[in-house]
């Protein structure tokens, strides 16, 4: 069984999540009311919880030349998934490990390697401890973020994704619901574009409000709790949707 936490400890997991270097103990004791040797302590105890494990470094490999980044995604027999996601670990250039509840593709292990004999090695070492490839490719970009409800009620919220589709080529479509307090509650579709909270090259090709879908025009003007459906030509870029999730009071 988990442990229970309270709001101090989910504010310190939310501060930790986003800049553990950069966080004072004394600016989380501040915002919650309490002191900073009560913070610490709840440090120390989420460490010893197993809840707080560690402080890892955010490297962009990539941004290193002559590096690349592979992700792996392997099946492990079930039973010996655990400790096959542990012998993976101590693999040389493997720097990740994520085990899954599922009975193929369980594994994915994240690795580095100068080159593509680096990476052929990895792969070989990988087989020999057991598991199977089911894919690999290289890894482009990884993001970060820490967890919205551990936050403080100012810290803006993302639209609420419902549904994520790709479709033939690059285009996308996402839908999801309009946070209160969105930056583009209040707007026209045409308002929208022009102050560039909507890519131009995006279309909204659905509004379903209150149980009754709208055909959208320019006139359209978005509300809190709005269903939108936008289709975009090629992927979403990181943070395109941030206009309809709620802002930073």
């Amino acid at each position: 069984m988990g442990h229970r936490i309270d709001e101090i400890d989910k504010r310190i997991l939310y501060h930790f999540a986003a800049d553990a270097r950069n966080t004072a103990t004394s600016d989380v004791a501040e915002e919650m009311g309490v002191t900073p040797a009560t913070i610490r302590n709840r440090i120390d105890q989420l460490e010893e919880r197993g809840i707080l494990r560690g402080y890892p470094a955010d490297v962009d490999y990539k941004a290193i030349g002559g590096y690349i980044t592979y992700l792996f995604r392997c099946t492990a027999p079930i039973p010996e998934r655990t400790p096959l996601a542990q012998s993976a670990l101590d693999v040389s250039g493997v720097v990740g490990v994520q085990e899954l509840m599922s009975g193929s593709a369980n594994l994915l292990v994240t690795a580095v390697g100068g080159d593509t004999d680096d990476i052929n090695h990895i792969a070989g070492e990988l087989s020999d401890l057991g598991l199977r490839i089911e894919d690999e490719s290289v890894m482009q970009g990884e993001y970060h973020r820490p967890y919205d409800p551990f936050g403080p009620e100012t810290v803006p919220r993302g639209p609420s994704l419902t549904d994520f589709m790709s479709l033939a080529g690059d285009a996308e479509v996402a839908e999801f619901t309009v946070s209160k307090g969105a930056e583009i509650a209040g707007k026209t579709i045409e308002e929208a574009v022009a102050d560039e909270l909507i890519s131009g090259d995006s279309h909204v090709v659905g509004v379903e409000r209150d149980g009754e879908v709208l055909t959208p025009k320019g006139e359209t003007r978005f509300q809190a709790g709005d269903v939108v459906s936008l289709l975009s030509p090629a992927p979403f870029e990181t943070g395109s949707l941030e206009a309809f999730g709620s802002q930073r009071e």
